[in-house]
């Protein structure tokens, strides 16, 4: 009876650490961007063909992302690079949104056209 009991206690530890390991994996392929109140939080995301990406907004902040850069003589220089998807999103304070799919492998460039020097570089491979 107690060496079931030991058994089953073992089999209800592995299954637990599986669900959260498999969890765990899920979480990590969502690709989210936070922004802060003038910048992402990150400089690049690296996603796969095909995947979207949330921006969120951690702060009362208001952003407009589009397409393009700030150069570093603090010049706006909106582009659109062959295959991107057309970017022009307005995000509210403490929002999100998903912006995709990126169906084309390349570098992509995207911009806060509020906030000088806001960038971000999608790589999709």
């Amino acid at each position: 009876m107690q060496r079931w009991c030991v058994l089953g206690g073992r089999l209800l530890l592995l299954m637990i650490a599986m669900v959260v390991c498999g969890c765990a994996g899920i979480a990590s392929e969502q690709n989210v961007v936070h922004m802060g109140a003038t910048s992402f939080e990150q400089s690049s995301i690296r996603i796969k063909k095909g995947a979207t990406i949330t921006l969120a907004d951690d702060t009362t902040a208001v952003h407009r992302i589009e397409n393009g850069r700030w150069d570093t003589n603090g010049m706006e220089r909106p582009s659109r690079e062959r295959g991107a998807p057309m970017i022009d999103v307005q995000i509210g304070g403490n929002e999100s949104t998903t912006i995709g799919p990126f169906n084309v492998s390349g570098t992509f460039l995207l911009y806060c056209t509020v906030h000088p020097g806001m960038n971000l570089t999608i790589i999709v491979t």
